[in-house]
């Protein structure tokens, strides 16, 4: 029976091929675009190089200081003071990565700009994300303390300034008018990694600016790795016990109340955009990004509806003489009801191919620096039951119609 379902609704789709193309075509732009968006979205969450421990670590990325009368704010990156001096001083044992924002350089190779981006970091920054060192290693607690002027760079800045040098390290690299010697070279980092991107790293003791100042704002980031997984949340307590025991004189004048967390990766986005001091705005997004997939997925579905409809008055006779012959309203609704789930099965199937297509364009083309972007497994399976829900809802109400029609009703239409 299904065989001959599956004749006719190829049939079916054979003879208008304009509202084929249509249905297909709504089904299949709108399925790309969710799952282009998802993959976005996995890369930009999930475990990617370098950070491999995103589960396992916390990320200190804002301080905001504000007066509790007048409302005053001061928000922004932290210093180095603070998570040196401070969430360095947790007892619970954990690893701190101290980094900077990363900030452009300039230089010139062969009389051609050069724009680096560089990051300033400490020595733990090394043993908490886990780069892959193509020559060389990572600079050392002992020569960030001396002040030895070493770099590391990414692959892209090795070819980028020394062309096709087979190994670099020992060599100098020279940017901000200011030399230093390679002491590795590290795989490229997509630029959406934003923690840990970079396309120079140097000890943070070269900065320009005073990281011994003793203020709360600056322009770095920590990231506490704990030893293990069970002091995760014991970690958080005792940072908060920590951040209400720092005392007001350490604040920006007339600012009283100071918020800093220690979030997983994803939280140190939503805060921001969606919460506040007591809500990590997590539960808003996922609920912003549901409303908008459902309304993304509305639209195709009404124009389906009505498709189908125009489809099925253009059926009437067909539906007419079938009825005559004895045929129950349940077998045409279900036939009807097959048709459709086999249109948007098909329209899902070239959906996933375009999907595939998009990326590898992407990955390609150099379009953001470095991105990998794939297709999550349950990404794939979500949008494949989606397809199979989006062509039953879409074909219940004009197989309802269809199941409504008279006999003598359906053959009067068509003639």
């Amino acid at each position: 029976m299904l065989r001959n379902y599956f004749k006719i609704a190829i049939a079916v789709l054979k003879r208008r091929k304009f509202f084929t193309f249509i249905s297909l075509f709504g089904i299949s732009f709108t399925l790309t675009i969710l799952m282009v968006l998802t993959a976005f979205f996995d890369n930009l969450l999930s475990d990617n190089y370098p950070d491999l421990r995103r589960d396992k670590s916390l990320y200190i990325t804002t301080v905001v200081q504000t007066n509790s009368k007048e409302k005053n704010t001061n928000s922004g990156p932290c210093s180095f003071y603070f998570l040196n001096h401070y969430v360095r001083s947790l007892k619970t044992p954990a690893k701190l990565s101290i980094s900077s924002i990363f900030s452009p350089t300039n230089t010139y190779v062969n009389n051609k700009k050069l724009v680096i981006d560089v990051k300033y970091t400490n020595d733990e920054y090394w043993d908490v994300l886990d780069y892959t060192f193509l020559e060389g290693k990572p600079y050392t607690r002992q020569q960030i303390e001396s002040g030895e002027r070493v770099a590391i760079i990414s692959e892209a800045t090795k070819k980028n300034y020394f062309g096709d040098a087979t190994s670099v390290v020992g060599k100098f690299i020279e940017t901000d008018n200011q030399k230093f010697r390679v002491a590795g070279v590290v795989k490229n980092v997509p630029v959406t990694m934003v923690y840990s991107f970079a396309d120079m790293y140097l000890p943070y003791t070269l900065s320009k600016s005073d990281y011994k100042n003793k203020i709360l704002h600056g322009m770095y980031i920590g990231i506490l790795l704990p030893e293990s997984e069970n002091d995760k949340e014991k970690l958080k307590a005792e940072f908060q016990q920590m951040i209400s025991k720092i005392p007001k004189s350490e604040m920006d004048e007339d600012l009283d109340h100071l918020s800093v967390h220690a979030d997983p990766y994803a939280i140190t986005f939503t805060r921001g955009l969606f919460g506040g001091e007591s809500d990590s705005g997590l539960g808003k997004m996922v609920l912003a990004g549901t409303i908008f997939g459902l309304m993304l997925l509305l639209l195709p579905t009404l124009n389906l509806v009505n498709i189908n409809v125009s489809r099925i008055m253009e059926r009437s006779s067909e539906i007419g003489v079938r009825k005559a012959f004895g045929a129950s309203s349940n077998t045409l609704v279900f036939q009807f009801i097959v048709e459709n789930l086999i249109l948007t099965i098909l329209g899902g199937l070239i959906g996933i191919v375009l999907t595939l297509l998009v990326l590898n364009f992407i990955n390609n083309s150099n379009l953001i620096d470095n991105i990998h972007l794939t297709i999550n497994t349950t990404v794939l399976g979500f949008s494949l039951l989606a397809c199979l829900l989006f062509g039953l809802f879409s074909g219940v109400y004009p197989a309802w119609r269809m199941s409504r029609m008279h006999v003598v009703s359906a053959l009067k239409a068509q003639s």
